[in-house]
């Protein structure tokens, strides 16, 4: 099992450009042995301390290995629209682990 968290920052205005992207996104990610463990927006009066500018979004997904997500990486459809992924999205971080 592996395990992908992504810090998303989105560019402002372009939420529902990010939307569409992630409406053919998230789906895909069961195609290929994964799944999304959470996504949360968060929000000012959530957060209890950071360091960081707070994402748009938090994502954790979990895939059986690191081939399946190569493999969710090169879903041809997903490909098809990662304009609207470049066109939304200013920055990602994203951080792999594995269960301790």
């Amino acid at each position: 099992m592996i395990f992908f968290t992504q810090l998303i920052y989105v560019k402002e205005g372009q939420e529902a450009v990010f939307h569409q992207f992630e409406d053919i996104a998230i789906p895909a990610i069961s195609k290929y042995n994964g799944r999304l463990l959470l996504r949360i927006r968060p929000t000012e009066d959530t957060i209890i301390e950071a360091t960081v500018e707070r994402p748009y979004e938090v994502h954790l997904v979990e895939f059986d290995s690191e081939d399946d997500f190569v493999n969710f990486s090169k879903d041809e459809e997903r490909k098809r629209f990662l304009h609207l992924k470049e066109q939304s999205i200013r920055s990602v971080v994203l951080i792999k682990g594995t269960q301790l």
